[in-house]
């Protein structure tokens, strides 16, 4: 059995432990990075964000073709099934393992592919698929190793027709009905997806509101918007058993109503990966859902020992992820990498997709802010009109008498990346961070982007 000496060893090649081993490594450390698979990139890219996003253009695609009169000259309207469509996602996942295996290898990161443990605080032992067994030991250790669909034990996920969002991209047909049990992000991402191939949908929300943590307009565009698009959204309801059937599913509702459908999507809440990582053997303790407690810095209650990305809660994003690895590196390295990250954007990549940063009308309201709006619809930009991209709008909100941007929501084509521009100047210190900058900032001609401008303008009107 060999014995490896490191600085620094990561577990889990996610966006968070890829970002640690690339912080540590620039920084001059001898690093090291384990994974359970026998390819880098964690869940993210095998299993949920650059499939599922994958999955989501292929399918808007399909859409625009379908919708579109112009397409009637080539053909009329096709029919895609969802393993066909999954082969573009399987493209770009390998795309994506290539890119960042070369990472590792420019920066000369040891790769161990296999089941890391502790032993002790500073020793970890990784099981490799051939029965191999590395010791490696480290001065410090980044618990990096992602999350699960979270699997309620009295739902049976080896039935052929009930699956969650780890193993729905092994769906070997396209239903004609699907229900989506749970509505956060994963769950109206995919209930997006599959609407878009002509799949029926029941989108089951166990609250009141769509993604209540948006502002309330947004979501109730993104609810209309669903409507028009074969998702029924039942809000308020909880399950009381999934039966697995011959030829489908059948959700009991605690209700007492009952829905029929050829399968069950369950996207209600993740879990740590955390139960194979040997915590018992140095004192750390997850909580019930398998997270890991750090503080700001990104260390656990062991001090040589720092965790990131979903394995530690909030905000559970690929995005954010990314930065809080690098920056628990930056706390070992101490290059001035460090920064606590809160300041993420959100974004929801259903169709159309949605993005926002900063407080939204409940917050302020709450929070007594005199406050003003304003909105640019995107059916009378310019550029949305070219792209045959109607749907949708930019929302500003500002401060009524400093004109400080407080927050930035948007719905709608190119949502995600639209909000950037409002980050960018909500970042900026004194008067750069008020409307005034994109009234006084002149936009490309036709873009995505002038809808600040407009939206600015807008605001600027509703002050007296």
């Amino acid at each position: 059995m060999a014995v490896y000496n490191y600085d620094v060893v990561v577990l889990g090649s996610g966006p968070a432990g890829e970002g640690a081993a690339m912080n540590a490594a620039k920084a001059g450390r001898k690093v090291a990075m384990v994974d359970s698979r026998r390819q880098v990139g964690g869940n993210c890219t095998h299993l949920g964000t650059i499939p599922s996003k994958a999955l989501r253009h292929s399918v808007r695609q399909i859409m625009q073709f379908n919708t579109n009169p112009m397409f009637r000259a080539i053909g009329e309207p096709r029919w895609f099934s969802f393993p066909d469509v999954l082969k573009s996602a399987e493209k770009v996942i390998s795309k994506q393992v290539t890119s960042r295996t070369g990472y590792y290898a420019r920066n000369r990161v040891d790769l161990f592919f296999g089941t890391g443990s502790f032993t002790d605080e500073q020793t970890i032992e990784v099981v490799c698929a051939n029965g191999v067994v590395e010791t490696l030991m480290a001065k410090q250790v980044i618990i990096a190793t992602g999350s699960r669909p979270y699997r309620p034990a009295d739902i049976d996920f080896t039935h052929s027709r009930i699956y969650d969002s780890d193993t729905i991209l092994s769906l070997g047909h396209t239903p004609r009905k699907l229900i989506v049990y749970g509505a956060g992000v994963i769950g109206c991402e995919y209930a997006s997806i599959f609407s878009g191939l002509g799949v029926l949908v029941e989108l089951v929300d166990n609250r009141e509101q769509l993604l209540s943590f948006l502002d309330s307009e947004i979501s109730q565009a993104l609810s209309y918007h669903f409507s028009n698009n074969n998702i029924t959204v039942r809000h308020n309801e909880e399950y009381e058993r999934v039966e697995g059937v011959e030829n489908g599913v059948i959700l009991h509702l605690k209700s007492g109503k009952k829905i029929k459908a050829d399968a069950l999507l369950w996207c209600n809440g993740r879990t740590g990966n955390t139960d194979q990582l040997g915590l018992e053997n140095i004192g750390i303790k997850a909580n019930g859902r398998g997270q890991i407690s750090v503080d700001e810095n990104y260390r656990t209650t062991v001090p040589n020992i720092f965790a990131a990305g979903d394995v530690i809660g909030w905000p559970s994003l690929a995005s954010a992820a990314h930065d809080q690895g690098r920056s628990a590196a930056g706390s070992i390295v101490d290059n001035g990498s460090w920064r606590f990250v809160n300041d993420v954007p959100t974004g929801i990549y259903t169709i159309p997709e949605i993005s926002s940063i900063g407080k939204n009308e409940q917050e302020l309201t709450q929070a007594k802010v005199p406050y003003e709006v304003g909105k640019a619809f995107f059916k009378g930009m310019a550029r949305a009109q070219i792209a045959g991209e109607p749907q949708g709008m930019l929302k500003i909100l500002f401060h009524r008498e400093t004109l400080q941007v407080l927050g930035v929501h948007c719905f709608g084509y190119q949502a995600s990346e639209i909000v950037h521009i409002g980050q960018a100047i909500m970042n900026q210190p004194g008067e750069l961070n008020t409307l005034k900058y994109f009234v006084n900032t002149t936009f490309n001609y036709p873009t995505m982007a002038e809808a600040y401008r407009v939206a600015a303008y807008d605001g600027l009107n509703r002050l007296f």
